[in-house]
């Protein structure tokens, strides 16, 4: 090989080398541990970057200033990973990467209606000031789910609601939804991973509508059976039958005794 070959060898190789360092070193490794029986859909929110006065269009349909991801539903926990850009180019205007939207959907029976949702999001600060990049490379988001129960009809058909929160550094619930913020020139190469578990623990949706007893819950009686609201109202010896997912009529939610 001549020495003049050899050294345009040598630049395209350096050129290509720096292309994929530079692509790494502007996009970060987004990380969502779903729990069993969960979907997922992923939307990737781009603004003008700061100091920048362009303007991007409004578009009916497509969006180039939003990327968007689809995870169907698994039968057990499972982790999907995204490479996602922390800066963008849509029609010469520059992006930066502003929010990261969750939105899930969870079965909770098998009928096509025994699902309930709840969302989380993320936010991309220039600057925090809170500690957020640990020197592992992992940050972590965690959050934790919980099915809250209901009945409906004049069957008093039992249905559940999803519902999930955040959880501190120190392991408290908090009341915000899962997520948090991340500061952007902290991800380039690095992970940020929201993790989400479901608590076994089930409780009713309402207050003053159920008894704990052995076994789970007893639904106030209120007025008469046909009373669908059904407040206990300190009564807690008159209680109505439910009917569960398939099909039972029980006294008591979930053991059904």
């Amino acid at each position: 090989m001549s020495s003049w070959m050899g050294r345009a060898v040598l630049a395209v190789g350096m050129m290509w080398l720096t292309g994929c360092a530079g692509k790494a070193a502007d996009s970060f490794t987004l990380e969502v541990d779903l729990p069993a029986e969960f979907e997922l859909k992923t939307a990737a929110n781009y603004r003008p970057a700061p100091g920048e006065i362009c303007t991007l269009p409004r578009r009916r349909g497509k969006r180039p200033e939003r990327k968007v991801f689809f995870t169907d539903y698994k039968p057990s926990a499972s982790r999907v990973s995204y490479e996602l850009p922390l800066s963008e180019r849509v029609e010469g205007c520059p992006l930066v990467l502003a929010s990261v939207e969750f939105n899930f959907n969870a079965k909770w029976g098998t009928r096509n209606a025994d699902f309930g949702g709840d969302y989380a999001h993320i936010a991309f600060r220039d600057r925090l000031e809170t500690p957020g990049m640990p020197a592992s490379g992992v940050q972590q988001l965690k959050g934790v789910c919980q099915w809250w129960f209901r009945t409906i009809g004049p069957a008093h058909g039992i249905r559940k609601i999803l519902q999930c929160r955040s959880i501190d550094a120190t392991g408290q619930l908090q009341n915000a939804r899962p997520g948090g913020v991340a500061q952007r020139d902290q991800l380039p190469g690095k992970t940020l991973r929201m993790e989400l578990t479901v608590t076994d623990e089930e409780q009713p949706a309402f207050d003053n509508k159920w008894v704990a007893v052995p076994g789970g819950w007893k639904r106030c009686r209120g007025k008469s059976f046909e009373d669908m609201y059904a407040f206990c109202n300190g009564d807690t010896t008159h209680f109505k039958p439910i009917k569960m997912p398939d099909g039972r009529i029980c006294d008591v939610y979930p053991s059904c005794n």
